[in-house]
Order: C-alpha cells, then sequence, then structure tokens
C-alpha cells in the first residue's frame, strides 16, 4: 500500500536553467512539501547541483542529482531525464558543455533576430538581467513581456519564439540515443520525460519508447503534473507491457510556470518514493 508521507519530486528546474527559483530555494520548496526527496533536473546543465546537494543536508531531504538532456528523433524534440548521474564525471562534463554550448550559439542568433524585428536585446542585457545560467526561449519571453513588446508568454511564443516564427533559431540536438550513452556513462538512469507532451499517437510513441529501451532507456515519467487519470493508467499499461520502471515529477518551474508547483504539479500530482526508489541505485 502506498504511503502518503512518503512522495518525491523527480523533475525539478532551478534558475541555473529556466526556473526562476536558486537551487536552494527550490530544495527549501520541496522540504516544506514534505518530500522525502526531489531530482534537480535542469537543462543541459548540473551546474545547480552542488547548492542543491548542500540545501538537501540543511533541509533534511533527499537530493538527486540530475538532468534533462534535449535530443531529436526523426525532427521530434524528446526529453532525457538522468537521474542520480556522477555529476563531476569529467567525460559527463565535457558532453553536457557541448549541449550548452549548441544553445549558446543558437541564442546569440535568435538575439539578431530580435533585433531585426525592432527588440532592443543583446546577450549583456539577457546575462545582467537572469545572471549566467543556461538562457532559454522562456527567458526571452519574460524579457519581452517586462519590457512591454508582448503582453504575456503565449505571445511572445506564438509570434516570435515557436517554430515557424521569425525569431526561432533551432539548435544543433543530440540524438536520443547519444543522450541515454552519455547518462549511463556517468552512471545515471536514462528516464523518457514527460512521454504524452510529445503528442505522438499512441502506437507510435510506445513503439519509441520500446526503442529507446533496446538502446538502454530504463524508465518512463508515469507520473506527470499535466496528466489525467486516463494518461497515468495508458502509462502504466506501457510501462508494465515492456517491464520498464516508472518515476514521475512536476516539472517545476517557478513563476515560469505559476500554476505548477513542487511536488504536487496543478494539485493532483502524488509520486511516491516505492514507485521510484530504483533511481537511488
Amino acid at each position: 500500500m502506498e504511503d502518503n508521507n512518503l512522495r518525491v519530486d523527480f523533475h525539478v528546474h532551478s534558475y541555473v536553467s529556466d526556473g526562476t527559483v536558486s537551487p536552494r530555494e527550490v530544495v527549501k520548496l520541496a522540504a516544506d512539501a514534505g518530500l522525502v526527496a526531489m531530482a534537480l533536473t535542469d537543462h543541459d546543465t548540473v551546474d545547480g547541483v552542488e547548492e542543491a546537494l548542500k540545501a538537501g543536508e540543511e533541509y533534511g531531504i533527499k537530493v538527486i542529482p540530475g538532468i534533462e538532456l534535449s535530443a531529436d528523433y526523426k525532427g521530434s524534440d524528446l526529453h532525457i531525464l538522468g537521474l542520480n548521474v556522477d555529476y563531476v564525471n569529467e567525460g559527463f562534463c565535457e558532453k553536457v558543455a557541448v549541449c550548452r554550448d549548441s544553445r549558446h550559439n543558437r541564442n546569440l542568433k535568435m538575439i539578431e533576430k530580435l533585433n531585426e524585428c525592432g527588440i532592443n536585446i543583446t546577450w549583456d542585457i539577457m546575462l545582467e538581467r537572469f545572471g549566467s545560467k543556461s538562457i532559454t526561449r522562456a527567458h526571452f519571453a519574460k524579457y519581452m513581456i517586462d519590457e512591454g513588446y508582448v503582453a504575456d508568454k503565449d505571445e511572445a511564443f506564438n509570434k516570435y519564439l515557436n517554430p515557424g516564427c521569425p525569431c526561432y533559431v533551432s539548435r544543433v540536438k543530440i540524438s536520443p540515443f547519444e543522450a541515454i550513452d552519455i547518462i549511463k556513462a556517468a552512471g545515471g538512469h536514462p528516464v523518457l520525460a514527460h512521454p504524452l507532451l510529445y503528442k505522438m499517437p499512441y502506437d507510435r510513441l510506445e513503439s519509441v519508447i520500446v526503442m529507446l529501451q533496446n538502446h538502454g532507456l530504463e524508465g518512463i515519467e508515469g507520473r506527470y503534473a499535466l496528466n489525467k487519470v486516463e494518461d497515468d493508467n495508458f502509462l502504466d499499461k506501457i510501462a508494465k507491457r515492456h517491464n520498464l520502471k516508472m518515476t514521475g515529477g512536476s516539472d517545476f518551474h517557478g513563476a515560469i510556470k505559476p500554476d505548477i508547483f513542487v511536488g504536487v504539479g496543478k494539485g493532483n500530482l502524488k509520486v511516491y518514493e516505492n514507485m521510484c526508489s530504483w533511481i537511488y541505485e
């Protein structure tokens, strides 16, 4: 029987990538929510892990070193979570740096395009405003909102930042197979993040999951802030059918996603430690 007192959140972001709170603050939020463990999974970086681990000791909560790697499969964006990685492994850090550099080069090109559209923005402005973190499209959207160029995040993305819009720039991404290899080489557990966000037909999604499993994928994020009951049931069936392990997480970002909270998502997320304890191994 599941113990409601032993809850976890294995998908959380800080301002080291595209969240809005510090790694320490994220850990405090997790502890305040009554969680026994959380994973910091910033995009393409582990720069916040050390601070989160220290905060975990301070607040009495287990912190799992993690990362979320962006990958591309036949034009589809796939995100692979790496949980319990050796975040100081030299080879791992070198490969993650390549992913981060790809994001940086994309950002410089986006700044050029934004300037061409009449938006006054420079890389120095972004660094001053958001710090030396992994700048994402969410940061550009926030800047445009703050400066009055757009009314909200939806307008920023739909008018400027989404694929097909004038300021969108794609970036060189690794394949999901490479992402799995990078994570496993650092002793981590590769998990497919938020499977239903990719909007694939169910049969195609299942075939992609099986293909990734054959390459070393160990689990899927079966509990997620945006899931409905039927979504959970569908993912349960896939996991059981293919002997896949499960994790769950809120995908907390702070003010970037103001209706999603650590540990509870939109209020109905419950991820229990006994489902995810294999991550500790």
